[in-house]
């Protein structure tokens, strides 16, 4: 007997499924995950699809609109709610955001992925239709409330990469003391203003901070109109 293996039908083999954005996006957070965001690359989805890349840059234009894409599918575990919050609406969009910067901490390279991506899809307009809609019940004008939210994602987003730079790199805590030390320690003759605002330059905790910039963010947002565009 041969020791030749049969030759296998093309045709009998199993087709592959056809590729879809959605097919490549859930993917793309698998990966992401279990190994990082960094390892989120068109070549290594390639591999785990078994195409080439060149097949997924008909539904995915770029690293960056997928990584976009990605930040927009976890956008979908946001508590829109408000429920912990309470009854009121800033009550209610404080928990909001409050939930979406929880989502960020949870994903750190994505927090800081997140402050240059711009997510389109259905639960980042969902995320915006309820920020808009919960911020509007303050009386604001609407172009402020149009304005406010995309500071208060700013805020946020920023809020989430910043700790997830702690989190993430190892000489981020060393930095950071060495910065405490440096403000303790300046001559009050050479740096008044410093001295004068010590320790409560550096003090709060991330929770406090977090709670103080909401409020001066949503005070600033409906008392401060936005300029004349017509001028």
């Amino acid at each position: 007997m041969s020791g030749r293996r049969e030759p296998v039908s093309r045709r009998e083999r199993p087709a592959k499924p056809a590729l879809s954005r959605r097919w490549i996006v859930d993917t793309a957070v698998r990966i992401m995950r279990a190994e990082g965001l960094r390892k989120v690359t068109m070549r290594r989805l390639a591999q785990e699809l078994d195409t080439g890349p060149a097949s997924l840059y008909v539904y995915v234009a770029s690293t960056a609109e997928l990584h976009a894409a990605v930040l927009d599918a976890l956008l979908g575990e946001v508590d829109l709610s408000g429920r912990g919050g309470g009854d009121g609406w800033r009550e209610q969009l404080r928990a909001v955001m409050t939930s979406y910067t929880m989502v960020l901490f949870a994903h750190p390279q994505l927090a800081r992925s997140a402050l240059v991506a711009r997510p389109s899809g259905e639960n980042y307009l969902r995320l915006v239709e309820r920020i808009l809609d919960l911020l509007a019940r303050s009386g604001a004008p609407r172009a402020q409330v149009a304005w406010g939210v995309d500071k208060l994602l700013q805020d946020a987003t920023a809020t989430a990469a910043e700790q997830s730079a702690y989190e993430q790199d190892a000489t981020a805590e060393d930095d950071w003391d060495a910065a405490v030390r440096a403000l303790r320690a300046v001559d009050e003759a050479t740096h008044p203003a410093i001295s004068a605002h010590m320790p409560d330059l550096i003090g709060g905790s991330v929770q406090d901070r977090m709670r103080w910039s909401f409020d001066v963010l949503v005070g600033g947002i409906t008392g401060t109109p936005v300029p004349d565009l017509l001028d």
